[in-house]
C-alpha cells in the first residue's frame, strides 16, 4: 500500500504521513488512516455510508477501493481512482470494488507538501555547471556535459526515491497510466536491485560515474582522454543492464533505459568529436581521487540513510504500542486525582467542556515556552471541546520586583481583554523575556492588580506537590511521565470522545 498518488493530491510529506500511518496503534486500519490525515492538517470526517447515497457526495472523497485507500474524483458519469497508481471507472465498477467507507477532506495550509531543503542547492549548482559549459566550451562539449548533468539529476532522483521520497520525475518518466507495468517495472528494476558492491547498488554508481564525468567535462578538452576511457567502459554497464532487464526481470524500466540512452548519446559523442587526445598521469591521478570522493561520499549518505529508515522502521512498530489510547489511559488513571478549588483564575476555551487541561507553569522557567505552546495549538484547533488554565506559580514572599510586575500585567491583560490577546501575549513574553513590551501591551502604567487569587492558586500547586513546571493536568489527573508533553496530540480526539475521563 504506497498511496502515492493519493500523498501527492494532498501535497503531503510522503515519509511522515508513511511514519506517522504506520505507528499508528490501529495500523492500518482506517481509524489509523482518518487519525494520521488530521494529525498532519487534513481535517476529514469518517463514515460508513451505503452506496445508494454516494452520488450525493462531493467531486473529490476518499474511499477504500481495492483493499487500498484511494482519491476518487468523480469525472462525469465516471471516477478517476487515484492510491498507488491511478485508473477510471465506472459507476458500477467503483460500488462493486470499493468498501462502504467514506473519508470527506478538507486540506489545509498545515498540509502544504514541505520541499526538500537540498534541491534548491543542487538545482543552483547545476545552472552554473550548465552556464559555464555554454559560455566555454564547444557546441559538442556543450551537449556532452549537459546530458551528464541530466545523468545526475535522474540518477539523484532514483537515490532519493530508494529511501521513501516520491518522485514526480520519475513517477512522469515511469508512466502512470498503465495498469501494472508502470510502476511496477521501475520498482522492480530499481528498488529490487540485488546488486551490492561495498553495500552499494548499480543505481547508485549511475550517481557516482555521472558526477565524476559531469566534474571532469568542466575541464574538457584536457579531460578528454579520461573521459573517453570511461564512456567505453561504460558498455560494460549498458550491457549488464539490458541483460538484467530483458533476461532476469523480463521487464523494461523507461528510465534505466533513459540513462542507457544517454550513456550512449555520450558514447557517440566521444568517439567521433573527442580528437587530439594525449595522455597526462596527473588528471589521471585527480580523476581517480575524485571518483573516490564521490564513491566516499555517496556509500556515506546510502549508509546513514539506510540506518536512519531501519530506525524509522524500529521506532515505528514501539510507537505503535506507545500510542495505545488504552494504555496511555490506564497511566493516566493510575495517578491519584488532584482536586482545584480555583478553576477561573487565567482559564481560556470552552468553559463547559468535559476536558480540561491545566498546566503548571512559571514565566520565568524555560523549559514552560513548550509547554505553553502544546496549550495554545490544541486550544486553536480544539477551540470547543477543551477548556484550558494556567496555573502559574506565585509567592509574594518569594518574588522580585519584576516577576510581580509580570504576573500583574498578565492579569490585567486577562481581564480587560480577549483571552486570544492574553494567549499571544504569554506567547510574546517566553519568545522575548522582555518585561517592558508587556507592561506596553497591558498600558497598566504602574499599576499593580490583585494578586491574591493567583497566590491562593500557587498554593494549591504546591499542596498538590506540583512544585517542578511545567506540569500537565488532564481532568485532575497529571500527565504520565513515562510520555513526552507532545505525545497529547495523539490522545486528544479519543480523550474528548471518552466519557469515563
Amino acid at each position: 500500500m504506497t498511496l502515492d498518488k493519493l500523498i501527492n493530491y494532498l501535497k503531503l510529506d510522503k515519509q511522515e504521513f508513511l511514519f506517522q500511518f504506520n505507528s499508528h496503534p490501529n495500523y492500518p486500519s482506517a481509524l489509523a488512516f482518518s487519525d494520521t490525515l488530521n494529525f498532519l492538517g487534513v481535517k476529514n470526517d469518517a463514515y460508513e455510508l451505503d452506496k445508494e447515497y454516494w452520488d450525493e457526495l462531493p467531486e473529490e472523497f476518499i474511499a477504500i477501493v481495492d483493499n487500498s485507500f484511494s482519491l476518487v474524483k468523480k469525472a462525469g458519469a465516471h471516477y478517476s481512482v487515484y492510491s498507488d497508481k491511478s485508473k477510471t471507472l465506472n459507476k458500477e465498477e467503483l460500488h462493486k470494488s470499493a468498501t462502504d467507507f467514506v473519508l470527506l477532506f478538507e486540506k489545509t495550509q498545515n498540509s502544504e507538501q514541505k520541499i526538500s531543503n537540498y534541491k534548491p542547492f543542487i538545482y543552483a549548482i547545476l545552472g552554473v555547471i550548465c552556464l559555464y559549459t555554454i559560455i566555454n566550451h564547444s557546441w559538442y562539449e556543450i551537449i556532452f556535459n549537459i546530458l551528464s548533468l541530466a545523468g545526475v539529476y535522474i540518477s539523484l532522483e532514483i537515490f532519493n526515491q530508494k529511501f521513501g521520497n516520491t518522485s514526480a520525475v520519475i513517477g512522469s518518466i515511469c508512466g502512470d497510466t498503465s495498469a501494472h507495468q508502470a510502476i511496477n517495472s521501475c520498482n522492480k528494476i530499481i528498488n529490487e536491485d540485488k546488486t551490492s558492491i561495498l553495500g552499494l547498488k548499480f543505481s547508485d554508481f549511475s550517481l557516482i560515474y555521472f558526477i565524476g564525468i559531469a566534474v571532469l567535462g568542466l575541464f574538457l578538452p584536457a579531460t578528454a582522454y579520461i573521459i573517453k576511457g570511461f564512456t567505453i567502459v561504460s558498455l560494460i554497464a549498458i550491457g549488464y543492464s539490458l541483460y538484467i532487464q530483458a533476461f532476469v526481470e523480463k521487464t523494461f524500466c523507461r528510465v534505466c533505459l533513459l540513462i542507457i540512452s544517454i550513456l550512449t548519446a555520450q558514447l557517440i559523442l566521444s568517439l567521433f568529436f573527442f580528437e587530439n587526445l594525449y595522455f597526462n598521469s596527473s588528471i589521471l591521478l585527480l580523476s581517480i581521487l575524485l571518483w573516490g570522493i564521490v564513491f566516499f561520499v555517496v556509500s556515506y549518505l546510502n549508509n546513514t540513510l539506510k540506518e536512519q529508515e531501519t530506525l524509522q522502521k524500529s521506532n515505528a512498530k514501539n510507537l505503535r504500542f506507545k500510542r495505545n489510547y488504552e494504555l496511555f489511559k490506564r497511566e493516566l488513571l493510575d495517578h491519584e486525582r488532584i482536586t482545584f478549588s480555583d478553576n477561573q483564575t487565567f482559564s481560556l476555551g470552552n468553559k463547559e467542556a468535559r476536558i480540561r487541561i491545566s498546566v503548571v507553569s512559571n514565566p520565568y522557567c524555560g523549559f514552560c515556552k513548550g509547554a505553553h505552546e502544546i496549550l495554545e495549538d490544541l486550544l486553536k484547533k480544539y477551540p470547543n471541546d477543551i477548556s484550558a488554565q494556567i496555573r502559574f506559580n506565585y509567592f509574594s514572599e518569594k518574588s522580585n520586583e519584576k516577576s510581580t510586575g509580570l504576573l500583574s500585567d498578565f492579569m490585567n491583560i486577562y481581564k480587560n481583554k480577549h483571552e486570544s490577546e492574553f494567549l499571544k501575549t504569554v506567547e510574546t513574553w517566553f519568545k522575548n523575556r522582555d518585561e517592558t513590551q508587556i507592561t506596553q501591551i497591558a498600558g497598566s502604567n504602574g499599576q499593580l492588580e490583585d494578586l491574591s487569587a493567583l497566590e491562593s492558586m500557587s498554593k494549591e500547586n504546591a499542596a498538590a506537590g506540583l512544585n517542578f513546571t511545567p506540569i500537565f493536568i488532564i481532568n485532575g489527573f497529571q500527565f504520565p511521565d513515562k510520555y513526552d508533553r507532545e505525545d497529547i496530540h495523539y490522545f486528544i480526539d479519543e480523550l474528548i470522545e471518552d466519557e469515563e475521563i
